[in-house]
């Protein structure tokens, strides 16, 4: 019983569609009728502009770190589940949402927020990697899927230091889901016509 709650929890709060109701409550739009649609971090910066869109990548990340933690609870201490399962539970309620009709962002920020409750100095490392493309490339997309690339590749070189294999399943899964979710930005990548930023 005490499992399938944390589950539950877990994918309820990678529910929360943090674009939708910051657009919704602070500047009275729907951020799924502007930009590329996406509840995401990007599209907010897109559609609403800088202080929304720090607001809505910190509270995705904040939910997959949260999903994490949950085994902390005293109520979860005695589940013995690995804390990286609620945090892909958490991942797939962000691009699944139930409370946005099961149409949600592309698991880059949710991702993070799972890195950093398990092993935040991975989080630290990619974050760093993540700027560093983003400043060379101007394109999220593009620097979301290398910098899976490079999470994956970190957590074969941890797992070599630790034998810690969850990680590596887990990251696996996580840039699986960010490639997935970004295929139509590939197509545009390719076409040279993806949308670069202007604010870095």
């Amino acid at each position: 019983m005490e499992l399938i709650l944390l589950l539950l929890i877990a994918y309820l709060l990678g529910s929360i569609p943090s674009a939708l109701w910051i657009g919704k409550l602070f500047y009275k739009t729907d951020i799924r009728e502007h930009g590329s649609g996406n509840l995401g971090g990007t599209n907010t910066f897109r559609v609403l502009g800088k202080k929304a869109g720090l607001a809505v990548t910190l509270l995705d990340i904040l939910k997959g770190t949260a999903a994490v933690l949950l085994l902390l609870l005293p109520f979860f201490e005695t589940v013995g589940v690995h804390p990286l399962i609620p945090g892909a539970l958490a991942v797939i309620g962000h691009m699944y949402p139930v409370f946005a009709r099961f149409k949600g962002g592309k698991a880059v920020a949710t991702s993070g927020g799972v890195l950093l409750g398990y092993n935040w100095p991975a989080f630290v490392l990619l974050l760093i990697a993540f700027i560093i493309i983003l400043k060379l490339s101007k394109m999220v997309s593009l620097s979301s899927m290398l910098v899976s690339i490079v999470g994956l590749l970190y957590s074969i070189f941890y797992y070599f230091q630790t034998g810690d294999y969850y990680m590596i399943i887990m990251i696996g899964l996580f840039g699986a889901f960010i490639f997935y979710r970004h295929r139509a930005n590939i197509g545009r990548i390719k076409a040279g016509t993806e949308p670069k930023v202007t604010w870095l």
